[in-house]
């Protein structure tokens, strides 16, 4: 079992940044691949990015290549989402998910509970 507890998310201008933090419980983080989701209002949950646990590879969403960043912290059992150069497209709750780590929402076999991150104009 493993639970997930997401921080970091609020409220920012356009062009700010936010770094979202996913504390995990359990001993096999190390062997999760973790991914980061996002809902906004009225909209269906999308893929945003993720990073293996075999070898750390990353996959990111077209939109946010090159403004976010996912990292894990092995010892922290920790997952990162640095997100910079925000936009109000950007606006929605994240979620954070330990599975396959890869951009396939039906890989991940468990889910925080979210953060909201609102980007104004």
């Amino acid at each position: 079992q493993v639970q997930l507890v997401e921080s970091g998310g609020g409220l920012v201008q356009a062009g700010g940044s936010l770094r979202l933090s996913c504390a995990a419980s359990g001993r096999t983080f190390r062997s999760y691949g973790m991914g980061w989701f996002r809902q906004a209002p009225g909209k269906e949950r999308e893929f945003v990015a993720a990073i293996r646990g075999s070898d750390f590879r990353t996959y990111y969403q077209d939109s946010v290549k090159g403004r976010f960043t996912i990292s894990r912290d092995s010892a922290k059992n920790t997952v990162y989402l640095q997100m910079n150069s925000l936009k109000p497209e950007d606006t929605a709750v994240y979620y954070c998910a330990a599975g396959a780590g890869t951009p396939n929402e039906y890989g991940y076999d468990y889910w925080g509970q979210g953060t909201q991150v609102t980007v104004s104009s």
